[in-house]
């Protein structure tokens, strides 16, 4: 076991109790989950990755988004604004958290990421030939950071 993961596993449920602002009575619950204890056993793995989704198709979209245009998250699933375009669109991000939610649970049951069958998704949109305005494609990837 490394220094750091040392270091995790004896400070992790004082620092998730902080992090989430549980009283003890919710604190005994989520340690009494062991797929919490999973989870937790994996973090700092996760915290090392970047979660990018590529926009690789994109035609008509109101937002602007271009083929090429990265929203970039933490291992967590967590938006890093300052990596990404000025502005995304809402419903880009709604096909982003599908994605994300299938990347974290093939990395907490051990399996690449990248190994996904299935990485692209759209937005909702339809694009104009069936009554739509326009629509991207994202596909993701799960970088080292």
């Amino acid at each position: 076991m490394s220094m750091r993961n040392g270091l995790w596993n004896a400070a992790k449920w004082k620092l998730m109790k902080a992090h989430l602002g549980y009283n003890d009575e919710e604190m005994k619950v989520f340690r009494e989950n062991p797929r919490n204890e999973d989870v937790l056993s994996k973090a700092p793995a996760l915290l090392n990755k970047t979660i990018v989704l590529t926009v690789v198709e994109s035609h008509g979209c109101n937002s602007q988004h271009k083929v090429g245009d990265k929203f970039t998250f933490d291992g967590a699933g967590n938006l890093l604004t300052k990596l990404c375009p000025g502005k995304i669109c809402i419903y880009a991000l709604n096909a982003a958290a599908g994605m994300i939610f299938a990347s974290n649970e093939l990395f907490y049951a051990g399996v690449d990421p990248n190994d996904m069958r299935f990485k692209r998704a759209a937005c909702f949109d339809v694009g104009v030939q069936c009554g739509g305005w326009g629509r991207i494609v994202l596909e993701l990837s799960v970088q080292d950071r």
